[in-house]
């Protein structure tokens, strides 16, 4: 695609994710009442968009219970703000591996397989503006662990996502992964508007160096709708790169948890500072309203 530098900006917050960052801040959220106010939060600072995971409100460990999933959608929706919210159905495709002399059986402890309707069940209940499809199968950080994600399964959750009339946030990992993103577009699986999140330096995906960046960049089509986010240390510098590149920008502490060197963030304050660096290139925040004309989203 021409690179061009986007002058209108909307900003997503992915507010907990489901990694261990749990024990490293006490600013993750993790009850569905912490979620949604750490919603309510980045929403206030300047996000247009909240991605949400939920979590186990006892132990923080990751979850997909619907109970849990209505319940932030509820209090986010009776919140006294508009925002655009996108759930994540990356959840459900957990792959865990015995060791390397012995693969099988599958380590039962972090190993959560589940079929598609089982994957977006909570998505058909909640019916959120977004979701995410997470579009690819690759290792992922460290020891057996592998995100799975088929191409049966991607074809299927798309399928159900559209017959849903909720848009897809693909969710690129690496070159493959759009390489099928196209695909799916081209088989009608998901319809435009098409959105699209560039996901960098994530362990063992794309590196989130500039030259990485612009390879995934220049594959995306020209019609397309891209935001971009890398974790950990260059997080904060990737709004800039992003916007250069003409794109949108994700923050939040799914994806980092400092706004400064050793000092932890809030959702809110990362949201701040993606501001500021917006506005500081002279491109302008678009807020909700603009996000679903844009994307073609009907309010919930």
């Amino acid at each position: 695609m021409p690179l061009s530098m986007n002058r209108e900006v909307f900003i997503t917050c992915a507010v907990t994710g489901s990694g261990d960052t749990v024990s490293k801040s006490s600013h993750v959220p993790i009850t569905p009442k912490q979620i949604a106010e750490a919603a309510v939060e980045a929403t206030k600072a300047g996000a247009a968009i909240v991605h949400c995971h939920v979590r186990d409100p006892e132990t923080g460990a990751p979850a997909r219970r619907l109970d849990l999933y209505k319940e932030v959608t509820d209090r986010i929706r009776s919140a006294d703000i508009d925002v655009v919210l996108n759930l994540t159905a990356g959840m459900g495709g957990d792959l865990i591996f015995g060791n390397v002399e012995s693969p099988l059986p599958l380590n039962e402890k972090g190993t959560d397989m589940a079929g598609a309707t089982e994957r977006v069940a909570h998505v058909a209940e909640c019916r959120p503006e977004i979701c995410t499809l997470d579009c690819g199968t690759m290792n992922f950080s460290l020891g057996d662990y592998v995100m799975t994600n088929t191409p049966s399964m991607l074809r299927e959750m798309a399928r159900q996502m559209t017959a849903l009339g909720v848009r897809p946030e693909i969710e690129a990992f690496d070159t493959g992964h759009l390489w099928f993103a196209k695909q799916l577009v081209e088989e009608g699986l998901i319809e435009d508007p098409v959105l699209i999140q560039l996901c960098m330096g994530i362990p063992w995906g794309a590196p989130d160096d500039l030259n990485t960046f612009m390879a995934m960049v220049n594959n995306v089509p020209s019609n397309w709708t891209f935001s971009a986010f890398s974790i950990g240390r260059n997080a904060l510098a990737y709004p800039a790169a992003a916007i250069l590149a003409g794109g949108n920008v994700r923050v939040g502490l799914e994806d980092n948890l400092y706004v400064g060197k050793g000092q932890l963030a809030t959702n809110g304050q990362l949201v701040e500072k993606a501001v500021s660096v917006i506005e500081g290139m002279g491109a302008k925040i678009i807020g909700p309203a603009e996000v679903r004309e844009k994307l073609k989203l009907t309010k919930r």
